[in-house]
């Protein structure tokens, strides 16, 4: 009897899918490296395999094949070993956060082989794969229906049964929003982190009041998964009976998904502040040593919070929702022009689906944002819902009090203050970009439009006399 599905790579994410997948009915054939690894998952009851042959040999054809090792190199090198013993119209899976292009390149190259390829971001860590991630495949269109029964059986499920996997696109597609999923947990994140300080440098709340607060906030439009552990590692305390999260130090790691969600956007001209101002405080939090001895020269003071502190909270609370709507909105816009660019048809109700379990942003505001792709799938931007949109006149007051109390105070809130001032540029019909582009035209004729001409018209102005009449090329960069 051979076994529907292979899965090499048996670290905890590895081993935790394979025992998600025997759980639903699935026989499932193990490889590792390492062969303790693979004993321990043949003493569970799993087909243990001892070299990739012997892994090709137990499966039923067509072959699929997951891998859930390290991104970059070890998966190109894994594939390589792979095309040795696999025959054509065989599949590969790769479960990592591989970078999209990476994933378009392998997805090219094994259908020119003869094989298919998917690849899937999966999101939840060692919980989510064992009891039900969230999962974003794409790749080869044929390769779906050879796993969907499998990855719809192992993935997370909402409220109302729906499953929180489906297919993504071609190529990088699965890849691509897995991405923006990371960049966007990359600032939900920072926006609760910022609170976080507010709240104990600002108000000099102890853990256990911003403990409350939290959970607090877990029961409103905030509900996720993000804001209910944040609940948890504040109430946490160690064998001393001391909060832990206090004895962290603020050094914060990082692997590369938010930066990646960073040069996409500036690949594609989207102005992706928030997620891109989250990575840079993570850089920031690296430099522990240089900030030690920064503020030992400055000596700033951050100065305490003296009104009324229950109206603060709650403004606090509304800030952070509105900075989370523009994360989003920034992230939706970010895999639209990137659709257009890579010819993906990708369903952004369904995206929104597929975080709403399973993943770590998963949250019940997901539900809004598939509701208004739901109503019009051509929206250009979840600022231009009618939900979103009074939602943001509601929290907006609340939002510009607590950046500016923050500024003022000496507390650092680079997502927060980011949030708003895109949302303030995005919703200001005149910028000073005219300036701006006069300013290039002065000193490199790169020409500018007028708004008494039509769009793409372009002229030059000779600034000084000596100039001369001649433009630049214009082009986009």
């Amino acid at each position: 009897m051979k076994n529907d599905i292979g899965m090499i790579g048996l670290g905890v994410m590895g081993s935790n899918l394979a025992k998600n997948m025997k759980s639903k009915g699935f026989s499932v054939s193990v490889f590792d490296k390492d062969a303790e690894r693979t004993a321990r998952m043949a003493a569970e009851g799993f087909t243990g395999c001892a070299s990739l042959e012997e892994l090709k040999d137990s499966l039923v054809r067509p072959r699929k094949v997951f891998l859930m090792v390290w991104a970059g190199k070890p998966v190109d090198d894994l594939i390589e070993e792979l095309l040795t013993v696999l025959e054509p119209g065989d599949l590969i899976i790769d479960g990592g956060n591989s970078h999209f292009p990476d994933t378009t390149r392998r997805t090219e190259y094994l259908e020119s082989k003869g094989l298919l390829y998917i690849g899937t971001g999966v999101s939840g860590g060692e919980e989510g794969a064992l009891k039900g991630p969230s999962m974003m495949p794409g790749g080869s269109p044929a390769a779906w229906p050879l796993v969907k029964p499998i990855f719809q059986a192992i993935c997370a499920k909402t409220e109302d049964g729906s499953h929180c996997c489906d297919w993504v696109g071609e190529n990088g597609a699965g890849h691509f929003v897995k991405m923006v999923h990371n960049g966007i947990e990359y600032g939900d994140m920072q926006l609760i982190c910022e609170v976080y300080q507010i709240l104990r440098d600002g108000l000099g709340l102890s853990s256990q009041e911003m403990h409350e607060i939290f959970a607090a906030w877990n029961e409103t439009e905030l509900k996720s998964y993000l804001i209910e552990i944040t609940a948890d590692i504040l109430g946490y305390k160690d064998a001393n009976g001391e909060v832990t999260v206090e004895h962290i130090l603020d050094r914060a790691g990082q692997k590369g998904t938010g930066k990646w969600t960073g040069i996409a956007a500036l690949d594609e001209a989207v102005p992706l502040t928030l997620i891109t101002e989250a990575v840079f405080a993570r850089c920031l939090s690296s430099q522990k040593d240089e900030r030690v001895a920064a503020a030992a020269r400055y000596g700033r003071k951050i100065k305490k919070f003296t009104g009324d502190r229950k109206a603060f909270i709650e403004a606090l609370r509304k800030a952070l929702y509105a900075a989370k709507i523009v994360s989003y909105a920034q992230g939706y816009t970010l895999m639209r022009s990137a659709a257009n660019t890579y010819g993906w048809n990708l369903n952004y109700g369904g995206i929104a689906l597929m975080w709403r379990g399973g993943c770590i942003i998963r949250s019940v505001f997901l539900g809004k944002i598939k509701e208004a792709f739901d109503k019009d799938p051509q929206l250009t931007n979840l600022l231009m819902d009618s939900y979103f949109e009074q939602t943001m006149k509601d929290l907006e007051d609340a939002w510009r009090e607590v950046v500016a109390y923050a500024v003022t105070a000496g507390i650092p809130v680079p997502a927060l203050s980011s949030a708003l001032s895109w949302f303030d540029g995005y919703t200001t019909e005149n910028l000073p970009a005219n300036l701006l582009q006069a300013q290039r035209d002065y000193f490199g004729a790169h020409t500018y439009e007028r708004i008494d001409a039509p769009r793409g018209e372009h002229f030059h102005t000779n600034w000084t006399g000596e100039g001369g009449d001649i433009a630049s090329t214009v082009y986009s960069a």
